[in-house]
């Protein structure tokens, strides 16, 4: 009898497990067809950023894209020291905000 309702729980167990899985499945799909159709016809519509090049990153207007200045403390200095840019930290990019 205990073998019989654990075997038809078991069962029951699968069918919502299997369900809840085929859920998945199915809306993962849906979303990533939707989401490349949108991306697709955004792209075919919209022109890229002139200035980032659609990137979303602009190259540093302090170091030009460097990433290093040249800096002294000194007024009028003897050797100029190269630094690493304070506003790209180096990286030369800067993300459009």
């Amino acid at each position: 009898m205990i073998l019989k309702q654990v075997g038809f729980l078991g069962a029951t167990a699968a069918i919502i497990f299997g369900g809840f899985v085929t859920l998945n499945v199915a809306s993962t799909i849906t979303l990533g067809a939707l989401r490349a159709a949108s991306e697709a016809k955004r792209k075919k519509f919209a022109m890229p950023c002139g200035v980032c090049k659609g990137k979303g990153f602009y190259i540093c207007k302090l170091c030009k894209g460097n990433a290093t200045i040249e800096w002294s403390p000194l007024y009028d200095p003897v050797f100029i020291n190269p630094c690493l840019c304070p506003t790209c930290e180096g990286n030369s990019l800067v993300s459009e905000r």
